[in-house]
């Protein structure tokens, strides 16, 4: 293969890197060639440093080249001292068979002293069978609950003279008067009912049957027209005391709860059917929350929420998912998750700013498993109905449904998944690489493996292939190893198939940029 084609196509391979790779990898060599040196030499008489000659080997083998690097560009090797061509730091001593590796160059192994193990202070964990829980964090808003809002409306047309709540923000009882309404039609109506009381008294002698029931029909008829027009059952009794029409109604509240809004004004005119005041109850109230997309494969329908208020600092509250949008937003790349609250005591009010946390936990096959929700029965609208047999909702009778047709696995129908601490994992691209300890060499050795990942549950990745039980991983240190195998060419996480083509790429990039890196500044 012709040399210019290659260094351009190692140049292109080391500039698709990115920059923080490159960092690491260059701080881990150069650390790692510091251990290495430390092997090398050791100090002798007099505070000076004597070079520990190897054995000589045996006729039978040849002896290893001794070749140069440089601490800060590990891609120059050399078979003579002196100084780095890049940056002019002096070369240090590596030999081809480095007694901290074993095996053949195309293997992804390293063996270390205990003590080189403790410098790079190196740490390991098993793999292990566990469930998981993913917190997923989102923020959001206090909003009112739509289904508790009522509206005071005029049941007949006519005028305001008076509105007894004349300003929002205030505080109404189920009964408590609202309004007082002109309304000639109410005038005309009760008219009419006084006048089918009367007939009955005129015609209580009569023998005719006939009359009789005509006449009882027609106050029954009149009676049911004054309700319509939203006349009390106590205002008809008033009524009927007085035998004198009136030709005002009061309007009284048909539910408890916050005025939020005030529709007209003292002395206008309105239609049957116009909004006169707008009511909301906040004994319940929705949490809207902004979940990422990327964390919707772990919501359901039902899970708990527990959130914190900037106002009440310290103070967790709960509810539970009631609804989850099957929109997303395109700019902000979330989804709207809506939580029921209860708010008996009244501290949450709409517009107050939260954070909310859903633990989700995570069974073999990346499913959400909840335990109290195992093999229960839940409403589809109201998630604070929970039964352990099916039935109806008492709230809106809707039947109850399964939670595994919410999207939720039984416990006894899945096992404990394969789980990685996360920083175990060295990830690149597709690929992902851990350092497995060899528990049986006598001494620490370690040997990369390309694993097959699932999804990431919080502080760990699910295994789907490449490990067992009991293994154990490099979770501290494992940048340190692999930098220490790029530096023997041997296979790496930037190097899979090994040769030292990484250090090729990066020494022709300081080359072509004039002994500088991507960033234009000095090596």
């Amino acid at each position: 293969m012709n040399v210019n084609h290659l260094k351009e196509k190692l140049q292109k391979q080391w500039d698709a890197l990115p920059l923080r790779h490159r960092f690491l990898i260059i701080l881990g060599a150069g650390f790692v060639l510091g251990l290495l040196s430390v092997a090398v030499f050791s100090p002798g008489n007099g505070g000076t440093a004597s070079v520990h000659t190897a054995p000589a080997t045996p006729a039978s083998k040849p002896a290893a080249q001794q070749l140069w690097t440089c601490s800060m560009h590990p891609q120059i090797r050399l078979p003579h001292p002196g100084k780095c061509p890049i940056c002019g730091m002096t070369l240090i001593p590596v030999h081809t068979t480095s007694e901290t590796t074993e095996g053949t160059s195309s293997e992804r192994r390293l063996v270390m002293s205990p003590d080189a193990m403790k410098l790079a202070q190196i740490q390991t964990s098993p793999v292990e069978r566990k469930f998981v829980a993913v917190p997923i964090r989102m923020a959001g808003k206090i909003a009112y609950d739509e289904s508790r809002v009522s509206y005071i409306t005029a049941w007949v047309g006519g005028r305001i003279d008076r509105l007894y709540i004349d300003e929002t923000g205030i505080f109404v009882s189920k009964g408590d008067h609202m309004a007082y309404v002109y309304s000639p039609e109410l005038l005309s109506a009760q008219e009419e009912y006084l006048q089918a009381l009367d007939s009955i008294g005129r015609v209580k002698d009569t023998h005719l049957a006939i009359i009789k029931t005509t006449s009882e029909e027609t106050v029954v008829n009149a009676r049911e027209k004054l309700k319509l027009l939203g006349v009390t059952d106590e205002q008809i009794t008033e009524l009927e005391k007085r035998h004198t029409p009136s030709d005002h109604m009061t309007i009284y509240a048909p539910t408890s709860g916050i005025v939020v809004r005030k529709e007209v004004e003292e002395g206008d005119y309105v239609k049957t059917g116009q909004r006169i005041y707008s009511i909301v109850d906040l004994h319940d109230v929705w949490a809207i929350l902004d979940a990422y997309e990327s964390d919707i494969v772990w919501l359901r329908y039902g899970q708990d929420v527990s959130f914190e208020a900037e106002a009440y600092p310290g103070d967790t509250f709960h509810g539970r998912i009631s609804f989850i949008s099957p929109l997303l937003d395109e700019k902000t790349r979330t989804i709207k998750v809506r939580v029921n609250v209860d708010n008996s005591d009244g501290k949450l009010k709409p517009g107050m700013f939260v954070r909310a946390v859903v633990s989700a936990e995570i069974a073999r096959s990346g499913q959400v498993m909840d335990p109290y929700l195992d093999n229960k029965w839940i409403c589809p609208m109201h998630p604070s109905i929970i039964r352990d047999k099916p039935g109806t909702c008492p709230l809106c009778g809707m039947t109850l449904v399964s939670t595994k047709e919410m999207g939720y696995v039984s416990v006894a129908d899945t096992a404990p998944p394969l789980v990685v601490p996360a920083s175990a994992v060295l990830k690149t691209g597709t690929r992902a690489v851990v350092y497995v300890q060899d528990m049986q060499a006598k001494r620490p050795t370690f040997n990369g493996r390309e694993i097959v990942l699932g999804p990431r549950a919080g502080d760990y990745y699910l295994v789907t292939s490449g490990l067992t039980e009991g293994e154990q991983v490099v979770t501290e240190g494992n940048f340190m190893i692999d930098s220490a195998l790029q530096i023997e060419a041997k296979p790496s996480m930037m190097d899979p198939e090994g040769g030292g083509s990484g250090g090729s790429m990066m020494g022709m990039n300081m080359h072509m940029s004039g002994g500088k890196d991507t960033q234009g500044k000095a090596a």
